[in-house]
């Protein structure tokens, strides 16, 4: 039986003023769990993974495009990203707190 693992997830106060910065928080199996602070972006970071990828917005906000769609996402908003979906992170505001699952992410 495995242990029982916890802790606590950083605050958002905690986010770089510039950039990302992401912890693994936990990993069982093939599926990763991240938690990703956003400071201001330099720009526009494009993304193209091949693991799907489910990402919500703890505090803060953040727009991002996917599938021809520009998303705004707020605090408790959501998505599902599949496996090699073009998308990109246009903007964040500064303080931005994300929890992010991995599925079938080859382990870095």
């Amino acid at each position: 039986m495995a242990p029982i693992r916890r802790g606590r997830l950083a605050h958002h106060r905690a986010a770089p003023s510039t950039g990302e910065r992401s912890e693994l928080v936990a990993r069982v199996g093939e599926v990763e769990i991240e938690q990703i602070l956003s400071g201001t972006l330099d720009g526009p970071v494009d993304y193209l993974q091949e693991h799907d990828e489910w990402v919500v917005v703890l505090a803060g906000g953040a727009v991002l495009e996917a599938a021809g769609h520009e998303l705004e996402l707020e605090a408790g908003e959501w998505v599902m990203l599949p496996a090699n979906t073009p998308h990109r992170l246009v903007r964040t505001v500064p303080g931005t707190s994300w929890l992010a699952v991995h599925v079938g992410r080859q382990s870095r």
